[in-house]
């Protein structure tokens, strides 16, 4: 694998056993170039200092494909609304973001989440679950729809973290592994 890819956590980060640090665990058994950042501070997430964080990186790491799971997304859409990237990444992995009008007040700096004009994607996925208690299924859908993502629901997996039983996630691994993937054998496996 030659590509640079970048994991970016959500609110309390991803360590082991959730499917994020199993996916860095396999990208580095493959000899692969990666970046799975602790942005500061997970549990107490601020949105400017989040942005200050990851910013510099997708400049100096230059990510080819970038995988965001729940608050992640969020902040990537503040950083494409801002015009931080210059550049689209090749491939981008949206896992359950959460509503664009989440209200909590330990995430609130987040919200309400700008729908910029790109996601600075060449290829985007969109993956949620049938009964994510962050998002509902019909406007992950339509977010999908905007930005031209490629949209699947899992059946059942609440939040899709280690909580619902998404440590290892094989099929994401294989997703993310296969840079030299096409769009259309991608879709195919999708459907």
């Amino acid at each position: 694998m030659r590509e640079r890819v970048l994991i970016l956590h959500g609110w309390g980060g991803s360590d082991h056993p959730h499917w994020q640090a199993f996916l860095a665990c396999r990208l580095a058994r493959e000899y692969g170039t990666l970046s799975f950042p602790l942005i500061q501070h997970p549990h107490y997430p601020s949105l400017g200092r989040w942005k200050r964080e990851v910013t510099p990186l997708l400049r100096d790491f230059a990510p080819d494909t970038v995988v965001c799971h729940s608050l992640a997304n969020t902040l990537w859409l503040h950083l494409c609304e801002e015009g931080v990237l210059h550049k689209p990444v090749s491939r981008l992995f949206m896992v359950s973001p959460p509503s664009l009008h989440t209200e909590h007040e330990t995430i609130a700096t987040f919200f309400p989440t700008p729908l910029p004009e790109s996601i600075y994607a060449d290829y985007s996925m969109l993956i949620v679950s049938d009964n994510d208690p962050w998002i509902a299924v019909e406007e992950a859908r339509d977010l999908a729809y905007r930005y031209g993502s490629d949209f699947k629901i899992i059946p059942g997996a609440g939040h899709i973290n280690e909580e619902s039983g998404y440590g290892e996630w094989r099929w994401l691994e294989d997703m993310v592994l296969r840079a030299d993937a096409s769009k259309e054998s991608i879709e195919r496996e999708v459907d």
